[in-house]
């Protein structure tokens, strides 16, 4: 297990929080290389499938099932399902409203240690982690790869990052709709992908649903997808302190607001409306949500996160038919 005391905008607590947890992978994956997850395809494994008649001078004889051999008076072998690795890939937003936190942290630092967390509870024999960054209107890709050195560098160059002035997105930049539809197109080998963002990208019309809907229900199509949102408390609800300067991030306009009770409890309102309409959307998706907050201790709801997601895969293992022998 990596340690990251040493690298800048982690969490030294990554080590010790999260060292006797694994994020459960439920889907079956594709791959060429030997790892511990069940693959899509027969070959080299660990898990057995169907059983099927003995094919002399084409079967193994140390695969035969003795059990249905019996039963059936005929030679049978049980095929194997093959045992492939894991590529992980997430999705880090790293525009400009991520640039913001009243909190201990700045959600951009939450999101990078969600990415370590991320990458650290899947890492298994012959496993690799890549990702895609929306950083300046821009989409910018890191290779998948493996190992601590890898992991490593990547945390410290996502961590390096230059911050963007607000408004200085240009023309035309790609949004996070756009971001996760060629996260979609160019990673179809099944996998699991994690989504990193605060979805405040604001609908076209009020009441419709959000633009990055329908990428992500095509990747969670395909793919064991999970949903990270990082907020900050600001965000929700705003304090009764009079007349303030407030900034949109992404555009740079500037505008000065007093904040009455009635435009605060109007503000609170929209927030409302805006969380339950993320919240719908990743459900009409069926991806898992986690909420990670910059007022809160991030490692503690990642870790809880996690468990309910052992839990609930478990449960999805014992209603599984098994297969008859």
């Amino acid at each position: 297990m990596p340690s990251f005391s040493g690298t800048p905008g982690l969490d030294p607590r990554l080590h010790s929080a999260l060292h006797h947890l694994d994020l459960k992978v439920v889907r079956r994956l594709e791959g060429l290389l030997h790892g511990e997850h069940l693959g899509l395809r027969l070959g080299p494994g660990s898990e057995p499938a169907e059983a099927r008649t003995y094919q002399p001078g084409e079967d193994d004889v140390r695969r035969m099932d003795w059990s249905v051999t019996a039963r059936t008076t005929t030679p049978h072998v049980r095929d194997l399902v093959a045992d492939r690795e894991l590529e992980t890939w997430t999705l880090l937003d790293l525009s400009a409203s991520m640039d913001f936190g009243t909190g201990s942290q700045e959600k951009r630092d939450i999101a990078i240690g969600a990415l370590a967390a991320v990458n650290i509870l899947t890492q298994r024999v012959g496993d690799r982690f890549g990702a895609h960054f929306l950083h300046r209107g821009r989409i910018r890709r890191w290779p998948a790869r493996s190992g601590t050195a890898a992991l490593l560098s990547l945390l410290s160059t996502v961590a390096a990052a230059p911050r963007g002035a607000p408004g200085d997105t240009a023309p035309g930049a790609a949004s996070l709709a756009d971001a996760l539809a060629d996260f979609a197109r160019t990673r179809s080998r099944r996998g699991l992908r994690v989504v990193v963002s605060d979805f405040l990208d604001t609908p076209p019309d009020p009441g419709a649903p959000p633009d990055w809907e329908r990428p992500l229900r095509l990747l969670a199509s395909r793919h064991q997808a999970i949903a990270i949102e990082v907020l900050d408390p600001r965000e929700l609800d705003l304090p009764d302190i009079g007349l303030v300067t407030v900034q949109d991030p992404e555009t740079g306009r500037v505008r000065e607001v007093r904040l009455t009770a009635r435009v605060r409890e109007d503000y609170r309102r929209a927030a409302l409306a805006q969380r339950g309409a993320v919240q719908a959307a990743l459900r009409r998706c069926g991806v898992p949500h986690l909420v990670l907050r910059t007022d809160r201790d991030w490692v503690v709801d990642m870790a809880r996160f996690v468990v309910e997601q052992r839990r609930t895969a478990h449960r999805l293992a014992r209603h599984t038919p098994a297969v008859p022998r």
